[in-house]
Formats: C-alpha cells, sequence, structure tokens
C-alpha cells in the first residue's frame, strides 16, 4: 500500500478533492468546532462526503 500525506492550509475542500482525484481512500480527521449543526462533523469532512469520488474515511 502506497500512502501520501498531503497538508493543506487554504480551500481544504478543493485542494484535498483534488488530491484525491485518483485515490483509492482519502482519510481525514474531524474536529467538529462549527457548533451545534457540525456536532458530529466538521463543515470540511462533511463537504467532502458529498463532493469526493473515493472512499472517504472520517477520524474523530
Amino acid at each position: 500500500m502506497n500512502v501520501r500525506s498531503v497538508v493543506v492550509m487554504d480551500q481544504p475542500v478543493r485542494n484535498l478533492r483534488d488530491h484525491a482525484e485518483h485515490a483509492q481512500l482519502l482519510v481525514v480527521g474531524s474536529c467538529g468546532r462549527g457548533g451545534f449543526t457540525s456536532l458530529l462533523l466538521g463543515s470540511t469532512s462533511r463537504a467532502l462526503m458529498h463532493s469526493v469520488t473515493c472512499p472517504l474515511l472520517i477520524v474523530r
């Protein structure tokens, strides 16, 4: 298994989506700092759920 780490600082959803275009799995962390609506998932994790085409693993 090849693993590649990517740290992005600006526009995380767009950057991670672009990097994951040919990935077999995308793993992201979730802080859930966005208030009640993001209690279980952060806004970035939630947006990635609806925009990436590869499997997504969200680690809390």
